[in-house]
């Protein structure tokens, strides 16, 4: 087969990763690629906005299968554009990537199907916004409707903090993604990111993992795309994965179909565990970055068939066969991440890390100047490890980057304090 993977991220790095290890793989070719995936497939210099560009292409090389790492190509439709010219695509459509396009249309799909999540209201002008801030007080979540990049989402401590992401939202920060405002419940509990694999008619578990958005130690500081992960997330039990695939992504998929929106692909389902069970904080259309890094090296099945039976409608009844081992990821990010990331310094070592046992470095944000690896991004390397618990691949994920000479870096330090403690705990 002959793929086309878009992308160019850690995430795009990880799938072409497994991708590669397919035995019925011919060629890979990522669009645009990093230099990561250039070391294991053919990087190609197409515009994943440029639609027309990417089906000729396809054309050109006869592509079999194409797999959309990123939303903002999926909520564009370009998975009905490949699909009407005969390319089998893996991701949602553009009517059924709404579940991460907007807040607001996932939101109303859970009311109209009793899929459990926090009380909302939608706006689209600041006053009566605020009026529903200082009726229900805070603390309380304030999210722009559209894509932000992961940035759109203000969990406000406070009422003052609320009315200023409102003013911010309303006054262009996010561009179209923030001319309509979702105000909605603070969920209490811990979070939680499920994957399910879906094609149109049945969903197959895939993994958990839990992220840890914040970017500071002790989740402090403004939210990110996410500063490191690990999977299998602990709170997901064998029960709670069977709750959430029964409560919430099955709901899910009945209710795409009765709108004329068949889901396929995966379903990234952002959830809050608290004393209630299992609720929906968020939908994403998209393998998660960074959580992608962590569940792909635990896959112990080609990752190529699974992808093709989602896009063609045919899943098998699973389970997934996954490693019994844990993954932990720590994202490496340029100082001044989120907000202005300093582009341009030198990395040097990454493949003296990557030679350890146990560890993957993914690049995220990275370009090559001759010999030179460059820091090209907000996120820029993801370090990967394995072990037996978290501790462990926390230990050895930290003594990988310790091997890092990059002082344009900085990372979190405490990436699966959460899990740690309750293996501490569990002694």
């Amino acid at each position: 087969m002959n793929i086309l993977l878009i992308g160019s991220g850690g995430r795009e790095h990880a799938l072409a990763l497994a991708i590669s290890k397919s035995p019925l793989l011919t060629k890979l070719y990522v669009a645009p690629g990093n230099p990561g995936t250039a070391a294991i497939a053919e990087n190609v210099a197409l515009d994943q906005a440029d639609h027309r560009n990417i089906i000729a292409f396809c054309h050109r090389m006869r592509i079999d299968l194409v797999v959309i790492g990123p939303e903002a190509p999926l909520v564009a439709g370009l998975v009905d554009e490949l699909e009407a010219a005969g390319f089998p695509a893996f991701g949602p459509s553009k009517h059924a990537a709404q579940l991460e396009g907007s807040k607001g249309f996932t939101k109303d799909l859970c009311r109209d199907f009793n899929i459990p999540t926090g009380a909302y209201e939608r706006f689209t002008a600041a006053e009566p916004a605020k009026a529903y801030i200082r009726k229900h007080g805070a603390p309380i979540v304030v999210k722009a409707d559209g894509l932000a990049a992961g940035k759109g989402v203000i969990v406000a401590m406070d009422e003052a903090e609320a009315l200023a992401a409102v003013d911010m939202m309303f006054s262009g920060s996010f561009g179209a993604a923030g001319a309509e405002v979702v105000i909605e419940e603070f969920l209490e509990g811990e979070e939680a990111s499920f994957f399910a694999l879906c094609d149109g008619e049945h969903a197959l578990a895939f993994a958990s993992a839990q992220d840890h958005k914040r970017v500071g130690d002790g989740d402090t500081g403004p939210n990110t795309g996410g500063m490191g992960a690990y999977s299998p997330a602990p709170v997901m039990s064998e029960d709670m994965s069977a709750r959430v695939m029964r409560e919430i992504v099955e709901p899910t998929l009945r209710g795409m179909k009765a709108r004329g929106a068949p889901y396929k692909g995966v379903l990234f389902v952002g959830l809050m565990i608290g004393a209630q069970g299992p609720k929906l904080i968020e939908f994403n259309a998209r393998f998660g970055d960074p959580e992608t890094q962590v569940m792909l090296p635990r896959l112990e099945e080609d990752l190529v068939p699974l992808l093709l039976a989602c896009a063609k409608g045919k899943l098998p009844a699973g389970p997934v066969k996954l490693k019994a081992q844990t993954a932990l990821t720590v994202v490496y990010a340029a100082k001044g991440y989120p907000d202005a990331p300093e582009r341009g310094s030198e990395i040097r070592n990454v493949d003296k890390a990557a030679r350890l046992t146990d560890i993957l470095v993914f690049h995220a944000g990275t370009k090559l100047d001759g010999n030179k690896l460059l820091a090209n991004g907000g996120r820029v390397l993801n370090i990967t490890a394995l072990g037996p618990d978290v501790r462990t691949a926390q230990q050895r994920a930290y003594a990988a980057i310790d091997m890092i000479d990059w002082p344009g870096g900085f990372c979190r330090k405490d990436i699966g304090w959460r899990a740690i403690a309750r293996e501490h705990k569990a002694e």
